[in-house]
């Protein structure tokens, strides 16, 4: 069932009060992916609540009609975990798992769009000089691999670090055009 109207909108976990966090933690222990998916992604509160300690990580819960869908994670310095050069040039989007209720929707593509424009906004935050996002997915996350590639995600290669098999590097510049 595709939801073309879902507005997707991501809330930056560390810039919640201690009251809305508690609260959006709570809904974040909710979330789930079917078990076939379960090497692809991590556990979204435990991700969530390293991502809130790590300075270089940004959290975020994945909002779409009210209700919490999903997670991810932005990180400076570490883009080298996803089989890029080097780790300071662009973002790492880490972590993005959609609720097995909601997936099947094009939540994911839109998270993805969506990261690209809150890695864009932490650079101005940060006054750092990032060019873009990057990301590897498993070879095997056939929804995930179309999802990024919708998204505006190129295909930069194999990568091979990945503790779950091989892994596809991909990469959204700032400057490519929004689909």
């Amino acid at each position: 069932m595709q939801n073309a109207e879902a507005i997707v909108w991501l809330v930056p976990l560390k810039d919640l009060s201690e009251d809305a966090l508690a609260i959006k933690l709570g809904d974040i222990a909710e979330l789930a992916v079917e078990p076939d998916q379960n090497d692809f992604v991590g556990d979204a509160l435990k991700m969530s609540l390293i991502g809130l300690e790590v300075i270089s990580r940004f959290p975020f819960a994945i909002e779409a009609n009210g209700e919490v869908v999903g997670v991810l994670t932005l990180q400076y310095g570490a883009a080298a975990l996803a089989g890029w050069p080097d780790d300071e040039s662009v973002w790492l989007l880490r972590g993005l798992l959609i609720d097995k209720r909601f997936q099947g929707q094009g939540l994911g593509t839109k998270a993805a769009e969506a990261a690209v424009l809150a890695a864009r906004r932490l650079n101005v935050r940060h006054q750092s000089k990032q060019s873009g996002v990057v990301l590897s997915v498993n070879e095997r996350n056939v929804p995930g691999l179309r999802a990024y590639r919708k998204a505006g995600y190129g295909d930069h290669g194999q990568y091979l670090g990945g503790a779950s098999g091989p892994q596809r590097t991909m990469f959204r510049s700032f400057d490519a055009e929004p689909h």
